[in-house]
């Protein structure tokens, strides 16, 4: 989490931060039914020479309202904000309304392979659609609003929603003044009270309205699984698991909980292309799916199911979840992946696991020691902030010197020779 921070940062000194980008649907009269002020980010699989690859994206600022967006027509149709950018790509925003809510039902992503200045060397050339419901809803006469980042996962597509301010089914052409707030952003500027002392759960006085503190990082845990060839999947790494859960009272609950590696058991199995590891601490389970490329040579995990039980307050105490789409902590055979940086693993949108000071190597493992390190981005972009700060100071003392010294000779030549 350090490292992302001051790689944020370093882009926020030079300017290369993503802006939100604003867009309105208006009706046929020209009053305004729709407004959406967002960032928004992808993550797209793909296939590049028979390899799987990743294009990740913001929604450009110059993205377009296009003309299938609506304000939709009573019962018969529903308000639709269409947004066109690039080659071909759009992102839909499906609105209806129920009762006194009304809700992004559905998102629809459209995007076009063949665009090869997001799409290097892809081997299809088609139009792919996706689409997912959301729980984006908000009150009617308010506005939605949503800081924190949002994640939806799909079939081969990932969108990450932040800094969202929208509202649709306007009624005086501009934002409301009252607002709904995303149950993301309501947990981290709300008090959280756990009923049960897990170890790293802050607790926080019923009567204060501070924030919960965070969390001291999990020890490090030496995990292993023995298959038939020998060791399978060797790990090192501190692990958190931080649950959203609704509560009885309706308001939202943080769960946090540091996996103590003394009280954690581990077991799992592998074969040639596949290799689980499962994690056990008191009532929780989380297990790890590492598959292999075998065209590529490279392992990386592809899924987690995680399983807890909540503190009492919740209103459904059993909780479980699982993303079997992933690519992360990737290297190549015979290689450990190695991250200091905090990583984070986007289970659903209510669960996240994440990983601290972490090396893992999984299949090829010689005499239960880590080959060559691979490192991860995180670290490579904390290497990387000194030099891009270096390398700024460097020019700006070279432009002050170079300034003094046209300064001075300018000073000289105005000096005559009695």
């Amino acid at each position: 989490m350090a490292g992302a921070r001051g790689l944020l940062a370093a882009a926020a000194l030079l300017g290369f931060l993503q802006a939100s980008s604003s867009f309105e649907v208006k009706d046929s009269s020209g009053k305004v039914c729709i407004i959406a002020d967002l960032t928004v980010a992808f993550s797209v699989e793909y296939k590049s020479n028979g390899q799987k690859e990743f294009a990740h994206f913001f929604l450009p600022q110059n993205a377009t309202v296009e003309s299938q967006s609506s304000c939709g027509n009573g019962n018969k149709s529903h308000p639709i904000l269409v947004l066109g950018f690039g080659a071909g790509h759009s992102l839909s925003l499906n609105f209806s309304e129920h009762a006194d809510n009304y809700q992004v039902e559905e998102l629809v992503f459209h995007y076009n392979l063949s665009d090869a200045t997001l799409f290097h060397n892809s081997t299809a050339g088609e139009v792919k659609k996706v689409s997912h419901k959301t729980t984006i809803q908000a009150h009617m006469g308010t506005k939605y609003r949503c800081i924190s980042a949002k994640h939806i996962n799909m079939k081969s597509a990932n969108i990450t929603f932040s800094n969202i301010t929208l509202e649709a089914y306007l009624t005086n052409g501009t934002f409301s003044t009252n607002k709904t707030e995303c149950a993301e952003d309501m947990v981290s500027t709300t008090a959280i009270v756990p009923t049960t002392p897990k170890q790293t759960t802050s607790q926080v006085p019923t009567t204060s309205p501070a924030p919960t503190a965070s969390p001291p990082n999990p020890a490090v845990g030496k995990y292993n699984v023995t298959g038939p060839n020998g060791t399978c999947v060797l790990a090192y790494m501190g692990l958190q698991l931080n649950i959203t859960y609704q509560k009885k009272d309706q308001k939202m609950g943080l769960d946090l909980l540091n996996f103590i590696p003394q009280n954690t058991t581990s077991s799992g199995r592998c074969d040639n292309t596949s290799a689980f590891l499962n994690l056990t601490f008191e009532k929780t389970r989380v297990i790890f799916h590492f598959v292999l490329n075998a065209s590529t040579e490279k392992y990386f995990l592809q899924g987690v199911n995680v399983s807890t039980t909540l503190p009492s307050e919740a209103k459904d105490p059993k909780f479980e979840a699982w993303n079997n789409s992933m690519s992360e902590l990737r290297a190549t055979v015979g290689n450990s992946y190695k991250c200091s940086a905090e990583e984070n693993l986007q289970v659903t949108d209510k669960a996240l696991v994440n990983v601290f000071n972490v090396q893992i190597q999984v299949f090829k493992i010689d005499g239960d020691k880590f080959g060559a390190v691979e490192e991860c981005q995180l670290d490579e972009n904390n290497m990387l902030i000194p030099i891009i700060v270096g390398a700024a100071l460097a020019g700006l003392v070279l432009i002050v010197l170079i300034a003094y010294l046209i300064g001075r000779k300018r000073s000289h030549a105005g000096y005559q020779t009695i």
